[in-house]
This record gives C-alpha cells, structure tokens and sequence, in this order.
C-alpha cells in the first residue's frame, strides 16, 4: 500500500456486489476483475468483491483476485452473513467460506430490525444479538478486519430504537471495526438521516458507517448528511448502480468530500481521474454512460443558453461550480439556435478557430446557426458539422474534398421476401470524374460503401474511418402528412470519433448529408489538402 489517506475515513465500494444488482448488469468474473483494477486505479479504500461460497462466481473472483491483482490503495472485502440460529459460529460453512476467500476484510450482514429477526430469520431478538457478538468475535480471532452492515436499519430504527441501537452495541463490543446503518429500502430523507445517526453515535460510541439506497433520489445527500453527522465510512457504487433505482454514486459522493469538504479521501492526482474511471466502467458493465451525470457526464459542463456563455467569456467559475479538469472532465460550448456572440466565440476557440473579434461575421455565424437549426438541424450534438459551417463563413469557401454529381439509391423487393440494396455516385475528386455502384445490408449503408469505393484511390485516409452510430429522428410535419428526417452519424477514425448532421425529406437525404460532412471532416483532420 502507498500513498493513502489515513484510516480515519474509508470509502467503500460495492459495485461488484451490490451495484452487480442492478437489472441489466451481468458480470463475468473476467468483468468484475477488470472493475476492481480500476476501482483500485481510482483509490478507493475497500472493494467489496461479492459474496464467497454462495455464489460460485464470486469464489472464483477472490480465488483469482488474489493471484492476479496486485492491489495499489484498496483493500479485498467478501461480504456474508453472520452465523445462523443455533449454529456456532467456527461451524457454519457460509461463515468458513469468508474465512477460505482470503480476504483481508469481511463484511457481515445483520438484522437489525426486531420484525425481520422475528419474521424472516425467525428466530429470537436475543439469539440475533448471539449472532452478531459471536460471528464478529469468531472472525477477529482469526485475524480479519471485520465490518458490520445493520440491514434495514432506519426503518428498524424506527420500530425499535432501543433494539437496532443493541444491533449496533453488539457489533461493536465484540470487535466490529465500523457498524453501517443501512437504508436499505431508500425511503429516508437528509433530515433523518442527520438525527438518527447523531443519536446512534451518542448512546452506542461505535463507529458508523452509511449504506444509501437511492429510491427517494437521495443516496447522494443522505450519504453526505450520515457524514456531517459524524459517519466516518461511505458505502457507494460507482455510477450509482445497484438494485431498483441504484445506490449512493461514488464519484459525486468523492467529489463532493474533496472538494466541497476539503477531506482528503483519495490519493494525491486520483480525483483528475474520475471522468476516466466513470466510463471506464460503463464500457465493462455495457450501458451507455449517463451523459447529464454530476461531474462526470459529457454534459456536466455544457453550456448552451447565450446568456451563460456571455458570462463564462468573461470568468467560467460564474456559471461552473469548480473547474471540470479537477475530475478529468472539460468544459464544452453548445451552438444552437439559443446561442450568441459569446458562444460562437467560445466554440470557435475551443475548435482552435480565431474569430478575431469580428462582430459582423459572429453576428452573421450566429444568424446562419439560427436559420439552419429552425429548418430541423443540430449543432449541439454534431460539432464536426458546425466546424465544417464556421470554417466556410471565416474562409468564405465550403471545406470540401470532392463535388457532388449526383447519387441513387435503389431498393429492391424480391419475391422470395429478401431485398437488395443497391447504390450509384457520380462524383468529382482531384479533377477526375468518378462513378462508383456497391450493395449494402441497407440503402444508408449501400451509400456508405458507393462513396469509399469511389473515393478511397484518391483518398487512401478513409480506409481508417468507419460509422459508428447512426441516429434517426422524425421532427414535426410542416405540410400536411410530409416530415422533415434529421440523421445523426457518428464517425471513427482509430484516433477520435466526430458527429455530423443531415436534414431532408426523407432518411436517405438526411444521410447522405450526414456522410457528406463526415468524410469531408474526417480527411480535414486528417491534414488532407482541399482540392475542389
């Protein structure tokens, strides 16, 4: 272990466990092992690696974490229950199972609401105590670290103060080094939160922890009230994931004690990472990172009404909360018809495109952007677009690399229920007429291909370049039953990915607009020289 923060406050994740619960989430043990390297990159203090014993995947993840992870800032922690009734504690097999993982850390579950004692374990209040004392007193003797979760704590809290406070006694006198209170039906609000904690840290002396359940949408700020309110370890997952509507997000949770608090819980540069890391994640549990997420999301520090961007030209903290780089994200302008001056000015320095203080021809981009957006077109999300607009109005001619002749798109339905896509271009490139034909798994992708077998001789560059997101929507009818179709395509190049745009009276139009722009951007960042 190297450059930690001091043990006086732990952050904990459970995204391999608890955050695993989320519907949609099914990790292999070669995934789980990948979010443990970047939870430890991150510099979380403990990773919950799942439940040992019983679950067969997750004995094969502590068996393998193990022998291949060499652990930088965190520490491994199996989850389980305490013993069960009338059992001892050196007998049970789940017990000996978090013994057998190897983890240096165990987290046990408890009830601690006298109903689910009675109702669910069915067994006495005074045995559950039994339980807890002798499980947490068997696994310190055996050298480990020992935490204890008070499942549905508030709520037992609530129906019996005096026997969820005992749950917590118990843990703590027999040696447990935190007791988490838990809410685990996510049904309390700050104000709660705050209070019960300050009681149960009065009258029992324990340490405590806090579990959120975000089912109120307030994991976030009952985490950070438990923790003005004298908690000193935080549960959370990365993302929020979890069951139903998720846990305590572990990047705002940090965040927010780093830089709003000014408590060091990360090692020294690890905060720069967050942005990193948040996506990273996405990518390995395969959902598509949230981009309005606080702090991490694309769209986090994305400014696009006139009024912000006036203000930000002058000072960004007057419409950003902290500097994005200090979580690894940037700041972003967003051209559309609610831009102004000061927002194209921003967008184009943020392109590397000096407007020079030009009004008439801000004032001219800004109209152009007004005009183009009311006939159904997007800046915001199509900067590669936008780039290849302003460029035309600052060197007064379009950025192009071949002329349009003309082009076809044919769909053909054969008798036996199959269809043929099949696509023509007449183009103009480096002076030479071209006419080029390719089929496709569909019209948009015949075009695709007509356009590289015509253009890739002259122009080797688009060989690396593919599609990578296609995004179709029907705006709002201007005559009749007519509609206008915007396409949004998503372009890569091995070394970056762009978005353009296209607008027309049908989706083969909007995409050839759409192609039209990508290729023309990708062969200008690639330092390819106009010819036409």
């Amino acid at each position: 272990m190297k450059d930690l923060p001091d043990d006086g406050f732990h952050v904990f994740d459970t995204t391999l466990r608890d955050g695993a619960q989320r519907e949609g989430i099914n990790l292999t043990v070669a995934d789980k092992l990948t979010i443990a390297r970047h939870l430890d990159d991150f510099g979380v203090g403990f990773i919950e690696g799942g439940w040992p014993g019983a679950n067969p995947r997750d004995t094969e993840f502590f068996a393998r974490a193990r022998a291949e992870i060499d652990f930088k800032h965190a520490q491994l922690v199996a989850f389980g229950a305490t013993r069960k009734a009338g059992v001892r504690a050196e007998d049970d097999t789940q017990v000996k199972a978090l013994l057998d993982s190897g983890a240096p850390v165990i987290t046990l579950v408890a009830k601690s609401h006298d109903r689910h004692v009675e109702l669910a374990l069915r067994t006495t209040l005074e045995e559950n105590l039994a339980m807890v004392r002798e499980t947490v007193a068997h696994l310190r003797s055996q050298g480990r670290r020992v935490f204890l979760d008070c499942e549905h704590f508030f709520d037992g809290y609530r129906a019996n103060a005096g026997y969820a406070k005992q749950v917590v006694s118990a843990a703590h006198e027999a040696g447990a080094e935190v007791v988490i209170l838990c809410d685990t039906n996510g049904g309390m609000l700050p104000g709660q939160i705050d209070a019960v904690v300050r009681t149960v840290l009065a009258d029992t002396g324990a340490r405590l922890g806090i579990h959120a359940q975000d089912d109120t949408g307030c994991a976030v700020a009952n985490t950070l009230a438990a923790v003005d309110a004298g908690a000193t370890h935080v549960q959370c997952t990365a993302n929020g994931y979890g069951e139903r509507v998720g846990n305590a997000n572990l990047f705002p949770v940090v965040a927010a004690l780093e830089l709003k608090y000014g408590r060091r819980v990360l090692p020294e540069g690890a905060l720069e990472e967050m942005t990193r890391i948040s996506h990273a994640i996405a990518e390995v549990v395969n959902l598509t990172p949230s981009t309005h997420q606080p702090y991490v999301g694309v769209s986090a520090f994305a400014h696009k009404a006139g009024l912000h961007a006036s203000a930000i030209k002058v000072d960004p903290d007057l419409y950003q909360h902290i500097d994005p780089e200090r979580v690894g994200n940037t700041m972003r302008m967003l051209v559309s018809d609610m831009a102004g001056r000061a927002s194209i000015e921003l967008k184009g320095k943020e392109l590397g495109i000096d407007l020079g203080g030009d009004r008439a021809l801000v004032g001219r981009i800004v109209e152009r952007v007004k005009e183009r957006e009311l006939a159904g077109y997007t800046y915001e999300a199509a900067d590669a677009s936008f780039e290849l607009l302003l460029r035309q109005e600052v060197e007064g001619r379009p950025r192009r690399f071949f002329r349009v002749e003309s082009w076809r798109a044919i769909v053909e339905d054969r008798p036996d229920g199959t269809h043929a896509n099949e696509a023509t271009v007449k183009l103009w490139a480096k002076g030479e007429r071209i006419v080029a034909t390719a089929e496709g798994n569909g019209p948009v992708n015949a075009l695709d291909r007509a356009l590289r077998v015509g253009l890739e001789r002259i122009y080797p560059q688009l060989a690396t370049m593919e599609l990578v997101d296609y995004k179709v929507r029907i705006l709002e009818g201007k005559h009749g039953t007519e509609s206008t179709t915007r396409v949004l395509v998503s372009t890569a190049d091995g070394q970056g990915e762009w978005s353009t745009v296209g607008v027309g009276e049908n989706v083969i139009a909007a995409s050839w607009q759409a192609l039209d722009d990508a290729y023309a951007y990708g062969l200008l960042r690639a330092g390819v020289d106009p010819q036409e």
